[in-house]
């Protein structure tokens, strides 16, 4: 079966998100902009702060697209994986609008706790700094996320671990739905990885590194979206 890039979004993205829209209750979230406004930010913030470590890789040749799989690139990088970088924010999105919960306005942060997250997220880049010569993928994306991480957990990890469960079950869910259809993307050969910048670990033919990356982009989605609530809520 030969299934483009284009042809994936057809099959694996666009039915769930057209699902989750046609049945979402609007204004998104119960609130009348914020929830519009929270997505199109972290959309327009995904794709400038993945475009240039997206191409990085592809140039590397870390991982590639055969010539007919693919319509066209900009940069290095195949369109349909633009495409990808703006669809899954907001397929992560609208689950999250679906699961009812109230972000704790009331509660602070403090100065030491803030530097406890943002400590915890630039150790995930000293792991990923580590891990480099055993898998040059794992080790680009831990420290591709530690920013991100060390900023947001910077700005509210105890609000985020007073919604965990919500937090689990939002991050969760589209993580493991796109594992999934990335295994069969690869079985299917619409992408394919260098073995040599891999750590060659797998869960049923899925690289670790590709169940990691689904796991931090949704984190970044799900934790971003619950702070943007947060703030807006204690400013307003």
């Amino acid at each position: 079966m030969l299934l483009t890039y284009l042809g994936f979004h057809l099959v694996f993205v666009l039915p769930p998100l057209a699902a989750l829209l046609s049945t979402a209750s609007f204004p998104l979230a119960g609130r009348p902009r914020v929830g519009a406004a929270g997505v199109a930010v972290l959309t327009g913030l995904a794709l400038v702060y993945t475009t240039p470590w997206d191409n990085h890789l592809i140039a590397s040749g870390v991982w590639s697209y055969p010539a007919d799989r693919i319509l066209a690139r900009i940069w290095h990088a195949p369109v349909g994986e633009y495409l990808f970088i703006v669809l899954q924010p907001l397929l992560t999105a609208l689950w999250l609008y679906r699961l009812p919960s109230t972000v704790p306005a009331s509660l602070g942060v403090s100065r030491p706790q803030r530097l406890a997250g943002a400590a915890a997220g630039l150790a995930v880049g000293l792991a990923g700094w580590l891990v480099l010569s055993a898998g040059y993928y794992l080790g680009t994306l831990l420290l591709w996320a530690s920013p991100v991480l060390a900023l947001q957990w910077g700005v509210g990890w105890p609000v985020l671990w007073r919604l965990r469960r919500r937090l689990a079950v939002a991050v969760g869910v589209p993580t493991a739905y796109l594992c999934v259809a990335d295994r069969i993307a690869i079985e299917l050969g619409i992408w394919r990885f260098d073995h040599r910048f891999m750590t060659g670990l797998d869960v049923l033919g899925l690289p670790v590194e590709e169940a990691a990356f689904f796991l931090l982009t949704n984190l970044f989605v799900v934790q971003g979206l619950l702070l943007f609530f947060w703030v807006i809520d204690r400013w307003g």
